[in-house]
């Protein structure tokens, strides 16, 4: 009897893992039945177990929103707050089975504020099931989170018109939304794109086909989700694998462990370490603890190598005669993920499949409108706007076009201060405009410069609210410095604003590309063996930071003149602050723009107590 139960299970676990695994979404607008439909199908193919059933009519009595009938979305609405609210707020993941094939579903929000949340769940999906309520038809959201399932590279779209039973069934108001949403989709690049009506609540066409619509011919939903066909070609493509850990446990072992994002290996198989580019062959490849012939895309391995090859974590495995591509400077489509806006030039981590470097944003070419899709000019991107950018990278990595790689060609931005990921894109291709350009070596280097002039050169970053007493304070330091014999230069902000910087404005995007430019003088200056004293509001971390990161170790000094915005406007010798205040100046700091004080700065001028000479004579001391 126990070699009976055991062979039940055996074959129960191997009808399981023979069966395919669809991966699916739901998404739509705010309360167009996401959950309750995605708890009809766990429902009706009865893949709740009783425990869960008997929480759920608890539940109900208390959330739910369906009367005294059981409330089915509460099965996947799991924060407290989204069934207070009646709202998705977070992606739900939830995992059920038919005789035919696996499903992982994601239960994604709706709500505009959590669009960043949607593109999560969009970024593993096979399927996306989009559901429009009939009463409302297609809606903004409806179109942008549309965009993003194109943008994530989903290309298999169910439109689930929901909510018919509000309609009367009315195969009028489903054919009017369907053809309004294939309109719209027609420039989606969706290869099959399915339309269905149906009521989450009741069950009309979700599990079974519904007589109350005996006008629709087609599949039921889970008949649809059983059927469309899943692409399996990633193991048709070249040899990849992102190293994610370099496993050496004693001095005989060094494997390298990883998920194979493309393509297949097996030991004796000639490979390329990039973006280094060495070759060697493979040893050995290694799932779990045993040894096996060949391993495929979407298994994780530790493979062996025939030769001591530099490879560390953040490198790619790639078949030898079939390399990815290498570059630090690309074309992509961004979706910008944060409530701050994106500026170009400033600094971000971009991190990619495992590896981590610094990017900038170094233009838009264009935004797309999310009803139209038309190309929109822009200098920035807003909380969830999609655009196409030029992206510039402090090193080279490994990718390829996302069509071809989901895991090579994706990446996220993640703010530098706060490490919250504020971005998701999409690489199209690199671009080659400056392949040609190389460093030039110079004979005369920095040091010869400096020893000319018998100085340490040095950058003195001057920082605060304008009125507070930077020029005044940089304007005598640079003539003491003088008076010593010092070489020097002072950057000014309303100076170099006359001239180098006379193309820019005020806003956000304006006063990074300004201090980037500036910074940028700076560094040559200081090359060139000078001690360079830049005054400038300066007023965001991330820029003074990137300003801080082109200089040596000790190079880049910074000096915050720290003066209370009240004494700022009674000072205002210019009457900036009294525009400002009277709405006529727009993004001025202090008034309707942050300033970020620093937060750990070389020197820290207080004017309300200190003199000017006292405050150069603490910048002065700095320097020795």
């Amino acid at each position: 009897m126990a070699q009976e139960g055991t062979r039940e299970v055996d074959a129960f676990v191997k009808a399981q893992t023979d069966r395919q695994t669809l991966r699916f979404i739901t998404c739509g607008s705010v309360d167009d039945g996401k959950s309750t439909l995605i708890g009809r199908l766990l429902y009706e193919s009865k893949n709740i177990f009783d425990d869960q059933l008997k929480a759920l009519e608890s539940d109900s009595k208390r959330y739910g929103t369906q009367g005294e009938r059981v409330d089915l979305a509460l099965l996947v609405d799991g924060l407290q707050a989204e069934r207070e609210q009646g709202i998705t707020i977070d992606v739900a993941y939830r995992f059920f089975a038919t005789d035919k094939r696996r499903f992982i579903v994601a239960d994604t929000p709706g709500h505009e504020q959590y669009t960043r949340n949607m593109a999560t769940g969009a970024s593993t999906a096979h399927v996306a099931v989009i559901l429009v309520d009939a009463r409302k038809g297609v809606l903004v959201q409806t179109r942008r989170h549309s965009r993003i399932v194109s943008m994530m590279g989903i290309r298999q779209v169910v439109l689930a018109v929901n909510k018919m039973d509000l309609v009367g069934y009315d195969e009028k108001v489903f054919r009017a939304i369907e053809s309004d949403y294939r309109a719209f989709a027609a420039d989606l690049g969706f290869e099959g794109l399915r339309s269905i009506p149906l009521s989450g609540l009741d069950g009309d066409n979700v599990i079974n086909r519904s007589e109350r619509m005996s006008w629709y011919s087609g599949p039921s939903l889970l008949g649809c989700l059983e059927s469309v066909e899943i692409e399996e070609g990633s193991n048709m493509g070249p040899f990849r694998m992102p190293v994610q850990l370099v496993n050496r446990p004693d001095l005989d072992f060094r494997g390298f462990c990883g998920r194979i994002s493309n393509g297949t290996v097996r030991p004796g198989d000639a490979v390329r370490v990039l973006p280094g580019g060495v070759r060697t062959t493979v040893k050995a490849v290694i799932d779990g603890f045993e040894a096996v012939e060949a391993a495929d895309a979407g298994t994780s391995v530790t493979i062996t190598l025939d030769d001591e090859v530099d490879a560390s974590r953040g490198d790619v495995l790639v078949g030898a005669d079939t390399p990815a591509e290498v570059a630090d400077q690309f074309e992509a489509r961004l979706l910008w993920m944060a409530e701050h806006a994106m500026s170009p030039g400033r600094q971000y981590l971009l991190k990619s499949a495992c590896k981590e470097v610094t990017a900038t944003v170094t233009g838009i070419k264009y935004r797309e409108d999310v009803d139209t899709g038309a190309h929109l000019a822009a200098k920035t991107l807003e909380l969830n706007g999609i655009g196409t950018v030029h992206l510039s990278t402090s090193a080279p990595i490994v990718f390829e076009p996302y069509a071809r790689d989901r895991v090579l060609g994706s990446f996220i931005l993640i703010d530098k201060l706060t490490f919250e990921t504020v971005g998701a894109g999409m690489i199209q291709f690199a671009l080659r405009r400056a392949s040609n350009i190389h460093w030039q070596a110079l004979e005369v280097d920095r040091g010869a410069r400096a020893q000319l002039k018998h100085q340490t050169p040095r950058c003195i970053w001057f920082t605060g609210l304008s009125g507070s007493g930077k020029s005044t304070i940089a304007s005598l330091l640079e003539k003491q410095l003088h008076a010593e014999g010092k070489h020097t230069y002072l950057l000014d902000g309303d100076n170099v604003r006359h001239g180098l910087n006379r193309d820019l404005g005020f806003t956000e995007a304006d006063r990074v590309e300004n201090i980037r430019r500036v910074a940028e003088v700076a560094k040559l200056m200081v090359d060139a063996g000078l001690v360079v004293i830049v005054s400038f509001i300066s007023p965001f971390r991330s820029e003074r930071r990137m300003a801080r990161d082109l200089f040596a170790e000790g190079e880049f000094i910074e000096v915050f003149v720290d003066t209370p915005l009240e004494e700022c406007e009674r000072r205002d010798v210019k009457g900036l602050y009294a525009k400002a205040r009277r709405g006529e100046l727009t993004n001025f700091t202090g008034i309707d723009s942050a300033y970020e004080e620093p937060q750990a700065p070389e020197v820290h001028v207080r004017t309300m107590r200190s003199t000017v000479e006292e405050s150069v004579e603490q910048v002065i001391r700095s320097l020795t």
